[in-house]
């Protein structure tokens, strides 16, 4: 018994269609599967007796299907429909979706000139474990954190 493994990261959005254009037209994510739900046991999973959602499934292009490969489960929930908290990554309970670029200087450049809003331009990080990488955050349309990372160079 035990976890082996990690299916997806399951992030609440406002509009479906506009964030599945964000993370497949600007991201370059592929679109695995779309579909919307109000079956019973969705309804058990999530804990809302009234949950009516819209829900995109999205994956790297060079990530395997299946369950074994890490996906981006985008979910607007139609009922019950709720309100942007504060997306402030200091307070307990926000996240952040980390990709790793190859390049983070020339991504940067074309997701800003997409108009992706940056914190700040790319960082170099110049202590501890991932010392000679560099990493800077983004928002997603939805002020959803995303980070982008490009590794320390093998020494």
């Amino acid at each position: 018994m035990g976890v082996v493994g990690i299916f997806h990261t399951g992030l609440t959005v406002s509009d479906l269609e506009r964030s599945i254009a964000f993370y497949r037209d600007v991201l370059g994510l592929e679109l695995v599967n779309r579909w919307d739900s109000a079956q019973p046991y969705l309804r058990r999973i999530v804990g809302y007796p009234d949950a009516e959602l819209r829900i995109a499934l999205l994956r790297l292009p060079s990530q395997p299907g299946g369950v074994w490969g890490h996906h981006i489960e985008l979910l607007e929930y139609r009922a019950p429909r709720g309100a942007r908290g504060d997306a402030n990554t200091y307070h307990p309970g926000n996240v952040h979706v980390s990709f790793v670029v190859d390049e983070l200087d020339a991504t940067y450049r074309s997701l800003r000139a997409s108009g992706v809003r940056f914190k700040s331009e790319p960082v170099a990080i110049d202590h501890g474990r991932n010392q000679g990488a560099k990493a800077v955050y983004a928002f997603d349309p939805d002020d959803i954190t995303l980070e982008f990372v490009q590794p320390a160079p093998a020494r």
